[in-house]
């Protein structure tokens, strides 16, 4: 079973980093399909990372903890530093909180 976890988080680092850098003027919703929604979820209902969405935990958490945890990693979750700049990191995070707040 830690065989097939590992297996799962290498696939999602290994597709999350070929995909390159987000547009400069990629919408917020545009940089989640491009790099979280295969591990998230399209709708941020989770998959092979977490629920994003309405009622989990990221929900609760500050925009400072979000905004270190995608530039950062956390766990298994890889960074997104050399993806993404402060302006696309501010529109994907107002992405998570709208698709939040909707539900």
């Amino acid at each position: 079973m830690r065989r097939l976890a590992a297996a799962i988080s290498l696939s999602c680092l290994i597709v999350s980093c070929s995909l390159g850098a987000p547009s400069e003027d990629a919408s917020g919703e545009e940089i989640y399909t491009q790099l979280c929604a295969r591990c998230h979820g399209a709708d941020l209902d989770g998959g092979i990372g977490p629920a994003l969405g309405s009622g989990s935990a990221s929900a609760e958490e500050s925009d400072d903890f979000l905004e270190f945890t995608i530039m950062n990693g956390r766990g298994r979750m890889p960074s997104f530093s050399s993806s993404l700049d402060d302006e696309q990191l501010d529109r994907l995070v107002t992405y998570m909180r709208e698709v939040q707040d909707d539900a």
